[in-house]
């Protein structure tokens, strides 16, 4: 077996990067440590932006989302018993949000690369990435025998996420890397309920906000803030829906209904940014080289965007020569990723009840704030543009 591109991950970023170069005709070989029923069954995010319709669109990737997926140009905010639909669509200039489950985007990738003889190696841990600086990096794994083996490329692309093995092969990685810890957890909960609007629902509240994340027609995602030190265990699902149902409440307005709770995680909100994500033959990409809240939905997105950049860069470089793309990739990235850590920041600042200073002064501004979007557009024009993407 022998690959210029090894790719590590088969995540949405890896496999977009594989489904390009593939279609370049670039050798590629995608490791992905799980089986292909759980990467194709993992539920996570869902809010794909315009410009990242473009992407996939611009590569024949985005054939699955345009056909299933469903538009979405507004956005519903609920503050002090009041509720009110940002119109950001209306703003941008008809720059909308698809929404396509993450598991469903992957399966897309997944089929099309194997129909067109792509390689994706499931059920195959990476364990190391050596050799990085010199010219020639070899992949570490274990094959479905169980022997270790290894395989030398031009390049490997770091798409295993924040806690995956090719970070923790990049020499000194965490100086690189700027982090914040948010003084709030986050309770995710996944659903067997229908959404309770066509819209996404941001509800600020004095004890914590709450969100209300589109999936599919049968299932929802929401967020509730919850204390940093809480325990999951805690958190059964008579309180979780009532809960919601408070947080959500406002003088006319739908509520979530209980159902079956499919997947609940609870974790304390972090951010981080890594500067440096070239490493020799090695690139970090996607939540291997930042990770960023669910505040805004930019996860995925970024992600995808880093593929793009990558993908870009390494066939320039293939077929010219040139290597200014590749030395620019983590600079290009950065200045992305900051943008958008800020617009999460933003969101943030907007929704959370703060534990620090005065709670009530600053859920004031909160109050202010929306109701200055409510009024005035071009108060709201300004996040609609951020929000859109």
């Amino acid at each position: 077996m022998s690959a210029l591109v090894a790719v590590v991950g088969a995540g949405p970023s890896g496999l977009v990067l594989a489904n390009i170069l593939h279609d370049a005709g670039v050798p590629t070989v995608v490791f992905e440590r799980a089986s292909r029923a759980h990467v194709e069954h993992r539920a996570r995010a869902g809010l794909i932006e315009y410009r990242t319709v473009q992407t996939l669109r611009a590569h024949g990737l985005a054939d699955g989302l345009l056909r299933s997926g469903t538009t979405h140009d507004s956005c519903e905010f609920r503050f002090a018993g009041e509720r009110f639909t940002l119109d950001y669509g209306r703003f941008t200039g008809e720059r909308v949000h698809y929404v396509y489950p993450q598991q469903f985007l992957v399966r897309d990738l997944i089929d099309r690369l194997l129909r067109n003889g792509g390689k994706i190696l499931f059920d195959t841990p990476v364990t190391a990435i050596s050799e990085l600086g010199s010219g020639q990096p070899v992949v570490g794994f274990t094959d479905e025998t169980g022997t270790e083996r290894a395989l030398p490329a031009t390049f490997v692309a770091g798409c295993d996420g924040s806690l995956g093995v090719c970070r923790r092969m990049a020499p000194g990685v965490e100086q690189r890397t700027v982090t914040h810890d948010y003084r709030a957890g986050l309770l995710a909960v996944l659903s067997a309920t229908p959404p309770i609007t066509t819209d996404m629902v941001y509800a600020l509240h004095r004890d914590g906000c709450a969100i209300h994340a589109l999936r599919t027609p049968e299932t929802s995602r929401f967020y509730l803030q919850a204390d940093p030190g809480d325990d999951l265990t805690a958190w059964d699902d008579e309180r979780i829906w009532a809960e919601l149902r408070r947080r959500f409440a406002v003088a006319e307005g739908p509520l979530p209904g209980p159902g079956r709770i499919i997947e609940k995680n609870l974790f304390t909100m972090r951010s981080a940014v890594t500067e440096e994500l070239r490493y020799g033959g090695m690139f970090l990409v996607g939540d291997a080289a930042h990770t960023i809240t669910p505040f805004g939905g930019k996860g995925m997105n970024l992600a995808i965007a880093d593929a793009a950049d990558l993908a870009r860069a390494v066939l320039l470089a293939m077929r010219t020569g040139d290597d200014r793309g590749l030395a620019g990739y983590s600079a290009e990235v950065n200045r992305r990723v900051w943008a958008t850590q800020e617009f999460s920041h933003s969101m943030i600042d907007l929704l959370c009840a703060t534990a620090g200073g005065d709670p009530e002064f600053h859920y004031r501004l909160q109050v202010a704030r929306l109701k200055k979007w409510h009024s005035s557009s071009a108060n709201a024009a300004g996040f609609a543009s951020e929000y859109a993407g």
